[in-house]
């Protein structure tokens, strides 16, 4: 399968970084590279629940875990497998403005924060704030519209362009 930015919204994350896309599957297992990543035979919802019950010994070690879409677009190597159990690349096809706007101000809540940019009405829901000195936010645009916060910065850097 394979994933743009335009159908981000399929994925379920956690999503985990892998080797190789040489995967294959057989009797409700998932290989890459001749180790096991996946059992399906196994009872559970996500990745990480049928992994810890199957008898399997040759399992593929998971190194690097991506939380969130913008870490994902963030990678440089294209093969992931989301928490579900579905292999994908993740293919970058569009090149983005990144454009730097003042952060006006920011909420904290009980799990998460909110983010107010110059310019835009709207808030960005956040895992947690910025720390203290970070005043500027880089946020990708799709149409001219901000569609997604990328980073943050002390001062205000060069707008560029981003491949997602």
């Amino acid at each position: 399968m394979v994933i743009t930015y335009k159908n981000l919204h399929k994925l379920v994350f956690p999503v985990f970084l892998l080797e190789s896309g040489n995967w294959d599957t057989s009797d409700g297992l998932l290989f890459i590279d001749g180790e096991v990543l996946d059992d399906k035979n196994q009872i559970g919802k996500t990745l990480g629940a049928r992994r810890v019950q199957t008898p399997h010994k040759n399992l593929c070690i998971l190194k690097r875990m991506v939380s969130n879409p913008n870490g994902l677009i963030k990678q440089r190597t294209k093969y992931f497998i989301d928490n579900a159990g579905r292999p994908f690349i993740y293919e970058k096809t569009l090149m983005l403005p990144l454009k730097y706007l003042k952060i006006n101000k920011v909420v904290k809540k009980d799990t998460a924060a909110l983010i107010w940019v110059k310019g835009h009405n709207s808030p960005f829901t956040i895992p947690r704030p910025p720390e203290t000195g970070y005043t500027w936010a880089g946020l990708l645009h799709v149409k001219g519209l901000p569609w997604m916060l990328y980073e943050y910065s002390e001062k205000k850097l060069k707008d560029t362009r981003r491949k997602v």
